[in-house]
C-alpha cells in the first residue's frame, strides 16, 4: 500500500500522513478470505468497539497520554486542561481546547471549517467524476436513507471530513443555524482510514452514522453527518435542538478513534475557497483546522 499524503492549510506543503497501526490495517483490507472475516468479526460486530472504548477509560489507560503526545507532536500548550490532569486516556483524546486556539474567521455569509482533520470537496457532486473508488460512486441515497432528500441534494457541494486519532476530535457548527433533531441510523464501524476507504467507498454509506439538519438564514438547510467508524462507537451530541447556535458553537463529539463528518449544501448556496477545492481536484487531502474558511454563501437561485 502506498504512502498517504496531504495539504498542509497552514504552511501550503506536501506532507506523510502518520497512519496508526497501518500494516494491520493493510491486512485486514487486504481481498482474502482471513482478512474478510477477521474484518467482519472485527467491524461488524459491535461488543468490540465497546471493549476497546472501555479499556480507554480505564485509569492504567493514561500512561499512554504522554508518549502518544510526543510521538504525534501534538501541541499541548493549545490544550484547555493540562495533559496531566485527564484521568484516562479518553479524556485526552475528547479534550476541549483554548477558544484562542481556534479563532473562528468572521462574517455571517462566510462558512468555516467544522472540525481539525483532513478534508476533500466538491462543489457540485453531481460533476465530480473523480470522486470514485474502483469505478463505484458515492451513493446519497444511501447515505441519507431517503430517496428524495438524496434527489434534493444530488447537485448539491459536499465536503468530506476525515479526523485521524491524532486530532482534536470535538465538531462544531460550520455556520449560523438553528439544529433539528439527529436522525441515527445503525451500521457497522469499518474504518475510515484512507486505506479502508480507497479499498470500498461504501463504508462511508454503511457505517453508524447520526444525520442533522441546520436551518440556516445564508445556506439553506445544511445535512451534516457524523460517520463512527471501527473504535468509535460512541457519537456524542452536546447541542439542544431547535435553539440557535452561533458558527463555532460545539456540536459534539467523537470517543476514541478515527472518524469522519460529510455536509451537504444545498445546490448553488455555497462557493467553496479555491485552495481546497485545487487540492481535492490533484487529488489530495486538505489539513485544516476548526475556524478557518470553507467558503462563502451564494444568493438563492
Amino acid at each position: 500500500m502506498s504512502d498517504v499524503y496531504f495539504i498542509n492549510r497552514k504552511t501550503k506543503q506536501q506532507e506523510k500522513e502518520q497512519i496508526l497501526c497501518k500494516t494491520c490495517l493493510e491486512m485486514l483490507y487486504h481481498k482474502n478470505p482471513f482478512s474478510w472475516f477477521f474484518r467482519t468479526l472485527l467491524c461488524k460486530l459491535p461488543i468490540f468497539s465497546r471493549i476497546f472504548g472501555r479499556l480507554q477509560m480505564r485509569p492504567s489507560s493514561r500512561k499512554k497520554i504522554q508518549p502518544f503526545i510526543q510521538k504525534y507532536s501534538i501541541d499541548a500548550a493549545e490544550f484547555l486542561d493540562p495533559p496531566e490532569t485527564f484521568p484516562t486516556f479518553n479524556d485526552f483524546f475528547i479534550r476541549k481546547l483554548k477558544p484562542s486556539a481556534r479563532p473562528i474567521s468572521n462574517g455571517n455569509d462566510v462558512a468555516i471549517l467544522p472540525a481539525d482533520g483532513r478534508y476533500l470537496v466538491f462543489q457540485n457532486i453531481h460533476h465530480e467524476e473523480g470522486f470514485l473508488v474502483k469505478g463505484k460512486k458515492f451513493s446519497l441515497e444511501a447515505l441519507l436513507g431517503d430517496s428524495k432528500l438524496a434527489h434534493k441534494y444530488a447537485h448539491g457541494t459536499l465536503i468530506m471530513i476525515r479526523l485521524a486519532p491524532v486530532d482534536y476530535h470535538r465538531f462544531h457548527f460550520p455556520c449560523n443555524c438553528v439544529p433539528g433533531e439527529p436522525k441515527l441510523i445503525n451500521g457497522p464501524l469499518f474504518s475510515v482510514n484512507p486505506i479502508a476507504i480507497r479499498k470500498n467507498i461504501d463504508i462511508l454509506t454503511e457505517n453508524k452514522r447520526v444525520i442533522t439538519h441546520l436551518k440556516t438564514h445564508h445556506f439553506g438547510t445544511v445535512l451534516f453527518t457524523e460517520v463512527g467508524a471501527t473504535n468509535v462507537g460512541s457519537i456524542i451530541q452536546t447541542f439542544e435542538p431547535e435553539k440557535h447556535y452561533a458558527k463555532g458553537d460545539e456540536k459534539g463529539y467523537f470517543s476514541f478513534g478515527g472518524s469522519c463528518i460529510l455536509i451537504l449544501f444545498e445546490p448553488a448556496r455555497i462557493q467553496l475557497d479555491q485552495d481546497l477545492i485545487q487540492n481535492t481536484q490533484h487529488g489530495f487531502e486538505t489539513l485544516g483546522n476548526l475556524g478557518q474558511t470553507l467558503g462563502r454563501a451564494l444568493s438563492p437561485i
